[in-house]
């Protein structure tokens, strides 16, 4: 495609805008669009429609004109380019976005980069791929990417996602928002989500994202309950009926392997004598899954007549930290966190590691030491990798204690060792 530069005002005495122009043949149509730079028309080469380069009509700032220039031609060649890869007409509208993101032709109080991240949620909600969840976590790591600009001054916009942008970004969640390496690895994968629409809509061609290294997801230590643990836990008189109510939530999902988040679909006609039949709300595509009832499970939904006390998640995580103190679990363990490739360790109350997320866990890894296998397992949790499913799974000191003496079962000389 053709281009050329020329001065808006050719005969002024005073400097005046570079406009670069290309016409469009399909569309009868020319177009023209100011790079901002100006000139004085005597430094103006009327031949070449460039500044003078060399001699006494030579510009100071010649060769910065000249850089500037060249930006808006090579973009032209590279975009027009990409269009016939594609097997597709590059259009003046389409020129004019592309320039506008490059060069920073914003309205005023507007930002492309975060418009389209609007967009894509929008278009993402109305479609209903996403659950609640995704939609919390997409709503979080575009509040992360407005703190970062801010934080750090890093104006965002397409052309600006390099490699610099990279290294800025991982150092602000990992260093000032102290995010762990499987927090800042989530988040990045839900940023490049965003980045591959974006190129598939063509708001850029910009694809050095896909080159952006994840920080290696780690294994956290997580807490998993026992038997004598659940025993004590239905057997204890809380002081508050609050409590109690937060327990036999908790319970529930310990005997039962689901998510806090779907137990309020639970309602008197998706549950029958043996099971609870529930359609995923996390995946509309998976089918229902049967959820087997066990004695305690049934005893905490007659209680309820078949409506769980549920309460926000977040308070739900708070007061289940509080049955836990009440029930004196006040002993200190270790929590293990990985932030790139240094682990940090930290000595916490158990019931501080107590979460709705410990239920899950619980239930799967009570599951595996009964020899359960993985597949019954997932039939129940509804999970499809089993990858992720074993990362549930928490093996005790006692359980491996029982394992080696089992396996090394190894008898004993008499002769006593002096």
């Amino acid at each position: 495609m053709k281009y050329t530069f020329k001065l808006k005002e050719p005969n002024s005495d005073k400097e005046t805008l570079i406009l670069f122009t290309c016409s469009f043949k399909e569309e009868n149509k020319k177009f023209v669009y100011s790079t901002g730079e100006t000139i004085l028309p005597k430094h103006w080469d009327k031949e070449s429609k460039f500044p003078f380069v060399s001699g006494s009509k030579k510009a100071k700032t010649a060769e910065t004109i000249k850089q500037q220039l060249n930006r808006y031609s090579d973009l032209l060649i590279e975009t027009d380019s990409l269009y016939k890869r594609i097997d597709e007409t590059l259009t003046s509208t389409t020129l004019k976005k592309v320039f506008d993101e490059q060069f920073k032709k914003t309205v005023s109080g507007k930002n492309v980069f975060f418009d389209a991240f609007d967009e894509f949620m929008t278009e993402k909600k109305k479609a209903q791929v996403w659950a609640k969840a995704t939609v919390l976590r997409y709503d979080n790591i575009k509040n992360i990417l407005e703190n970062f600009e801010k934080a750090k001054k890093y104006k965002l916009t397409y052309s600006r996602i390099n490699k610099t942008f990279h290294n800025e970004f991982t150092a602000y969640c990992m260093g000032d928002l102290k995010h762990i390496n499987n927090t800042y690895a989530r988040n990045l994968t839900l940023f490049k989500s965003f980045m591959y629409w974006s190129v598939e809509k063509k708001y850029t061609f910009n694809t050095a994202f896909i080159g952006f290294k994840k920080v290696p997801k780690v294994i956290t230590n997580q807490i998993a309950l026992t038997i004598d643990d659940l025993n004590k836990l239905m057997q204890h008189k809380f002081k508050t009926e609050s409590l109690e109510r937060v327990r036999d939530v908790f319970v529930f999902a310990c005997v039962t392997g689901m998510r806090f988040g779907e137990l309020s679909l639970i309602k008197r006609s998706n549950v029958n004598d043996n099971y609870i039949v529930l359609k995923e709300d996390k995946d509309e595509t998976k089918e229902a899954r049967e959820i087997p009832l066990t004695s305690l499970s049934r005893y905490i939904l007659l209680k309820y007549d078949y409506k769980l006390p549920l309460i926000a998640n977040q308070k739900q995580n708070k007061y289940i930290k509080d049955c836990f103190q009440e029930m004196e679990y006040t002993h200190k363990v270790q929590k293990v966190t990985t932030k790139g490739k240094e682990n940090i360790k930290e000595d916490i109350f158990f019931y501080d590691r107590i979460s709705t997320h410990t239920a899950r866990r619980t239930f799967i890894t009570m599951m595996k030491r009964q020899g359960k296998s993985d597949k019954l397992i997932a039939s129940i949790t509804g999970h499809n990798d089993m990858k992720t499913l074993n990362q549930y799974y928490q093996v005790n000191d006692d359980e491996k204690k029982e394992a080696m003496d089992e396996v090394f079962n190894v008898e004993i000389p008499l002769k006593k060792i002096v």
